[in-house]
This record gives C-alpha cells, structure tokens and sequence, in this order.
C-alpha cells in the first residue's frame, strides 16, 4: 500500500468507524466483540485496499468482510462468550430505575436478535438498522434478492413469536413492518 492509498483507508476508517462498530455489534450482541470483529474486517481490508476494484464504495466490502468474518467466528469452537468488564456494580443507579422498561426492552430484543440464523441476523441489521435495501443487502451477503426477503420474512416471523411470549417487555408491536426498535 503506498502512502495514497493509506492515507484513502485512513480517512476511510475515520469516517465510517462509528456506522461499521455499530453494525458489528448488532451482529455480535457484545460492544467488545463487535470491535473485534471491526478490526478483523478491517485489517482484511487494509491488506486488499490497493487490489479493491470499486474504491468509490469499499463499505460494501467492508460490510461482507463483517459478516463472514462473524460467520467464521461462530464457526469456530475456540471463540468463547466472555463479557468484559472493568467493575462490577455495588447496586443501580437512580438513572437504571427509570429506564428499566427501555433498558428490558432493548435487553429483550438483542437476546431474540442473538438467536436468530446468522443470515438472518445479518438481513435485519442490515435492512432495519442500517435501513439498506434489498438490492444492497444481497450484494453485501453475495445472495439474491429473492433470498434477502425470504429471509427478512422468516426473521420477523421468529422475532414476534419470541418477543410475544417475552412478556410485556417484548411487545410484538415492537417489530412490525419497518419499525423496528
């Protein structure tokens, strides 16, 4: 890579940082893990920059990198489900008391997002929180459209069955068209 080229992925990564982490959170369920997994996207990024045919648009890449990189990561047996923390809290804060209902919600649907296929996981990051279309979804994913909306359907259907049998936490009004909280 000749310094061109590093300081387009530099100024890449400064700006598209944020949008990538929190995608590779969704995917992951785990702020430490998502980021792991970025930077993983990354650095097979940073080695085929130079080689990227459409430089105009290397968050697609990036994106595809995300995923089968998670994909891999499931696959493999060593990866683990370790939570990292710097402390542990004594008791909540008043704060905690009022967004109990929010924070039980959102508990709610990450753990019903986490037990969605990874394709299909993948599918509703991408369509309802990244609100990307069909068209894009499936060049990320390298599938056809047809497959993006089955799989959106099929992924729906699972999230309001498991969140109506969340109890009022996990409201099925919650994933309803492309409202997806």
């Amino acid at each position: 890579m000749n310094a061109d080229e590093e300081r387009q992925f530099r100024e890449f990564v400064a700006a598209r940082s944020r949008s990538l982490l929190h995608t590779a959170y969704l995917l992951t369920g785990d702020w430490e893990q998502g980021r792991d997994l970025l930077q993983t996207a990354l650095a097979a990024t940073a080695r085929r920059w130079s080689k990227l045919r459409d430089r105009e648009q290397p968050e697609i890449y990036v994106r595809r990198a995300l995923y089968h990189a998670q994909v891999d990561r499931f696959r493999l047996l060593s990866w683990g489900r370790e939570t990292v923390t710097d402390t542990l809290p004594d008791r909540p804060s008043a704060q905690a008391a009022d967004w109990a209902d929010t924070v039980a919600q959102r508990q709610d649907i990450m753990a019903a997002l986490r037990r969605l296929p990874k394709r299909q996981r993948a599918v509703i990051v991408l369509r309802y929180f990244e609100d990307r279309p069909d068209a894009e979804i499936a060049a990320i994913l390298g599938v056809a459209q047809g497959t993006v909306r089955s799989q959106t359907h099929k992924a729906l259907a699972s999230l309001r069955t498991t969140l109506a049998g969340a109890g009022p936490s996990g409201a099925s009004s919650t994933v309803s068209g492309r409202g997806v909280a």
